[in-house]
């Protein structure tokens, strides 16, 4: 009976560290969720602006300054951001993150006169109250123009922040002031068109539905090889 009991206790021993290692490697995949606006932009809150969803591109309407909208949750820490951008009336537009409310985020977002990025610290309490982090020429094979679409990413890890505009890297930049928030879509006295919006995070709850039929297939397939 003791060499019964001296096994089964090994054997719950044994299945409770196979347990154990699948929860921690459960817990170390990154969530993501995706946006592809087929229908609506469930979840988004506009903090201003005149913005609407049209044939599976959410799009802001030509008016004011600084006019966004959000999503997410304001723990989120560190993640990556994704979407396609294109600036159809006006010269600005772009990605917000680290939002910690509707007067505080940082936006990286696309200047076509100068064919660049600009990277700006908004803070309370105007909606144009804000800081210019960094000013950043267009690198690579890359032309920042109106009617073309653009492919956005920012990987957000610590104070650390690394832009890519068509997969060619940008920029490296640093800034703690602001440690988690939501992330969002951006535009200054522009009309602008976003689709296909993603954010991956280890604290972000996977929302992924794979569909084979789906747009979004490819960069399913890129998001989940990524560390």
């Amino acid at each position: 009976m003791m060499t019964d009991y001296i096994r089964f206790r090994g054997i719950l021993f044994l299945c409770t560290l196979v347990l154990c290692s699948m929860l921690m490697t459960v817990s170390s995949f990154a969530g993501t969720q995706l946006w592809d606006f087929k229908k609506d932009a469930e979840g988004w809150k506009a903090a201003n602006g005149n913005w609407s969803v049209a044939d599976g591109i959410y799009q802001l309407q030509k008016g004011g300054r600084a006019e966004h909208s959000l999503v997410g949750e304001e723990d989120w820490d560190n993640y990556t951001i994704e979407a396609k951008v294109r600036l159809d009336a006006g010269n600005w537009g772009g990605l917000v993150f680290r939002a910690q409310s509707e007067h505080e985020y940082y936006v990286y977002y696309l200047n076509v006169p100068d064919n660049k990025t600009e990277l700006w610290k908004h803070t309370k309490p105007n909606w144009d109250s804000r800081q210019n982090l960094k000013q950043i020429p267009a690198v690579g094979n890359v032309k920042i123009e109106n009617g073309k679409w653009m492919d956005m990413k920012i990987e957000v890890s610590g104070d650390s922040f690394t832009y890519f505009l068509n997969d060619e890297k940008q920029s490296e930049d640093k800034n703690g002031d602001y440690g988690k928030g939501q992330v969002g879509l951006w535009g200054w006295e522009t009309g602008v068109s976003f689709d296909d919006f993603t954010v991956t995070g280890k604290n972000i709850v996977d929302t992924l539905d794979v569909n084979p039929n789906s747009k979004l297939t490819t960069k399913w397939g890129r998001l989940k090889e990524s560390p």
